[in-house]
């Protein structure tokens, strides 16, 4: 199986099955982005602790392939990180997806959508989930 087909797979099977994909009952910063220019939505909700650290997380809403993966994979690398670590993680997927700079956490099964930088309308689907972190993690300041 050559690397492409291999983060093709891994991008469809969190689309098929995602992770963390619900609501939370509780108490929990919440924030919706969507994407104008091609309709997905996304809401994202954040439980954090006492500790700063993310204890729980969910998405829902509807999308292409891209944005839904993008949101089940980084539930996962987030769920029990710091407010800090998340933070390290946005800048790394940033970096990743844009060419510029340096990722400097490891993003494990999120390196499947380092293709994504070469098609620039595509960049904002796998950013939606990322921009409704960041924007869950200043409410929680």
């Amino acid at each position: 199986m050559s690397l492409d087909a291999l983060y093709q797979e891994i991008i469809l099977d969190h689309f098929r099955s995602p992770r963390n994909f619900g609501k939370l009952d509780g108490p929990a910063t919440g924030a919706h982005h969507e994407n104008p220019s091609c309709g997905d939505q996304l809401d994202l909700q954040v439980a954090i602790d006492d500790q700063q650290r993310i204890g729980k997380i969910k998405f829902y809403g509807r999308g292409c392939a891209i944005s839904q993966s993008s949101a089940s994979m980084m539930t996962e690398l987030v769920k029990g990180k710091t407010v800090a670590e998340a933070r390290e993680a946005i800048v790394s997927f940033k970096h990743m997806l844009t060419g510029e700079g340096e990722a400097k956490v490891d993003l494990g099964d999120l390196e499947a959508l380092a293709g994504v930088k070469q098609f620039p309308v595509r960049v904002k689907c796998a950013t939606l989930a990322w921009k409704a972190l960041e924007s869950c993690l200043e409410q929680a300041k």
